[in-house]
Protein backbone atom coordinates (compact mmCIF):
# COMPACT_ATOMS: atom_id res chain seq x y z
CA UNK A 1 0.00 0.00 0.00
CA UNK A 2 1.45 3.38 -1.00
CA UNK A 3 1.65 6.41 1.31
CA UNK A 4 -1.20 8.05 -0.62
CA UNK A 5 -3.42 5.02 -0.14
CA UNK A 6 -2.65 4.97 3.58
CA UNK A 7 -3.55 8.63 4.01
CA UNK A 8 -6.78 8.14 2.04
CA UNK A 9 -7.66 5.14 4.19
CA UNK A 10 -7.45 7.22 7.37
CA UNK A 11 -9.54 10.11 6.08
CA UNK A 12 -13.15 10.11 7.19
CA UNK A 13 -15.46 9.43 4.29
CA UNK A 14 -19.17 9.70 3.79
CA UNK A 15 -21.20 8.48 6.73
CA UNK A 16 -24.39 6.48 6.68
CA UNK A 17 -26.29 9.65 5.80
CA UNK A 18 -24.16 10.17 2.68
CA UNK A 19 -22.63 13.38 4.03
CA UNK A 20 -18.89 13.71 4.38
CA UNK A 21 -17.23 14.10 7.77
CA UNK A 22 -14.76 16.73 6.53
CA UNK A 23 -15.83 20.27 7.41
CA UNK A 24 -14.52 23.71 6.63
CA UNK A 25 -12.51 25.11 9.57
CA UNK A 26 -15.03 27.86 10.29
CA UNK A 27 -18.17 25.83 9.60
CA UNK A 28 -20.63 25.73 12.48
CA UNK A 29 -20.77 22.20 13.81
CA UNK A 30 -23.19 22.33 16.72
CA UNK A 31 -26.90 22.86 16.77
CA UNK A 32 -28.83 25.12 19.09
CA UNK A 33 -31.24 23.10 21.22
CA UNK A 34 -32.38 25.68 23.74
CA UNK A 35 -35.99 25.67 24.92
CA UNK A 36 -36.21 29.33 23.90
CA UNK A 37 -35.31 28.71 20.24
CA UNK A 38 -35.71 31.55 17.77
CA UNK A 39 -33.98 32.45 14.51
CA UNK A 40 -32.15 35.25 16.34
CA UNK A 41 -30.85 32.84 19.00
CA UNK A 42 -29.73 30.40 16.30
CA UNK A 43 -27.75 33.14 14.53
CA UNK A 44 -26.21 34.27 17.83
CA UNK A 45 -25.27 30.65 18.61
CA UNK A 46 -23.50 30.41 15.25
CA UNK A 47 -21.72 33.70 15.94
CA UNK A 48 -20.64 32.35 19.33
CA UNK A 49 -19.22 29.18 17.72
CA UNK A 50 -17.36 31.27 15.17
CA UNK A 51 -15.93 33.43 17.97
CA UNK A 52 -14.70 30.35 19.84
CA UNK A 53 -13.12 28.86 16.70
CA UNK A 54 -11.34 32.09 15.82
CA UNK A 55 -10.07 32.62 19.36
CA UNK A 56 -8.63 29.10 19.23
CA UNK A 57 -6.87 29.88 15.97
CA UNK A 58 -5.47 33.15 17.32
CA UNK A 59 -4.19 31.40 20.46
CA UNK A 60 -2.52 28.75 18.30
CA UNK A 61 -0.87 31.41 16.13
CA UNK A 62 0.41 33.19 19.24
CA UNK A 63 1.66 29.96 20.81
CA UNK A 64 3.60 29.16 17.63
CA UNK A 65 5.23 32.58 17.48
CA UNK A 66 3.25 33.89 14.50
CA UNK A 67 1.58 36.64 16.57
CA UNK A 68 2.78 38.58 19.58
CA UNK A 69 0.71 38.49 22.76
CA UNK A 70 -0.33 42.08 22.13
CA UNK A 71 -1.49 41.27 18.59
CA UNK A 72 -3.40 38.23 19.82
CA UNK A 73 -5.04 40.25 22.59
CA UNK A 74 -6.00 43.01 20.15
CA UNK A 75 -7.55 40.55 17.70
CA UNK A 76 -9.47 38.70 20.40
CA UNK A 77 -10.72 41.97 21.85
CA UNK A 78 -11.98 43.03 18.39
CA UNK A 79 -13.74 39.67 18.00
CA UNK A 80 -15.27 40.10 21.48
CA UNK A 81 -16.62 43.55 20.55
CA UNK A 82 -18.14 42.08 17.38
CA UNK A 83 -19.76 39.27 19.38
CA UNK A 84 -21.12 41.75 21.93
CA UNK A 85 -22.61 43.87 19.13
CA UNK A 86 -24.16 40.72 17.70
CA UNK A 87 -25.72 39.92 21.07
CA UNK A 88 -27.00 43.47 21.47
CA UNK A 89 -28.56 43.42 17.99
CA UNK A 90 -29.96 39.89 18.05
CA UNK A 91 -30.91 39.22 21.67
CA UNK A 92 -31.27 42.58 23.41
CA UNK A 93 -33.02 44.46 20.63
CA UNK A 94 -36.77 44.86 20.33
CA UNK A 95 -38.61 41.55 20.02
CA UNK A 96 -39.46 40.51 16.47
CA UNK A 97 -42.97 41.25 15.28
CA UNK A 98 -44.89 37.99 14.77
CA UNK A 99 -46.42 37.52 11.32
CA UNK A 100 -50.09 38.45 11.10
Amino acid sequence: MSADEKSDATRPGPGADGLGEIRAPMEAHGSYRGADWSPERLVFHQNLETFADRVGLIVALQANGKLSQEQAYSRIRRLWKDLKASKDNLLDGPPPVPPA
